[in-house]
């Protein structure tokens, strides 16, 4: 049907991508990702001044707080780029924004191991 496909395109034309609305999910990812950068920072520094290697209160619920607002931020953002159609938005900042994390992860992980054989290590010595 040829008339739908000239309705289509009018369609198209009319409803552009909303590139403000694309540039607020993007500040809004890079809030969140700095957001978790910064838990996982002081859940390390955390982790190497407390005894035991153990957390605070306090700390473990400002870790769980940021790592909460971050994915509210993240998951509010990703909603708005989907419901927009900006697919383009959306996947690019959610891999960008999975992989740091995941970089993130990766070396929380390995210093909590680092920590683990340190202390491991003089358990052993001493």
């Amino acid at each position: 049907m040829p008339g739908l496909d000239i309705l289509a395109a009018a369609d198209a034309a009319a409803n552009p991508v909303n590139l403000w609305g694309a540039l607020g999910c993007a500040v809004a990812y890079s809030a969140s990702l700095l957001a978790t950068l910064d838990a996982f920072a002081d859940l390390i520094l955390a982790r190497g001044d407390a005894p035991a290697g153990r957390l605070t209160p306090g700390v473990g619920l400002k870790f769980a707080s940021k790592l909460a607002a971050a994915a509210i931020a993240v998951i509010a953002a990703g909603i708005v780029l989907a419901l927009d159609d900006n697919w383009f938005a959306f996947t690019s900042l959610t891999i960008a924004f999975v992989v740091v994390v995941g970089i993130g992860v990766i070396v929380l992980l390995r210093h909590s191991r680092m920590i683990a054989d340190e202390r491991t290590a003089t358990r052993a010595s001493g």
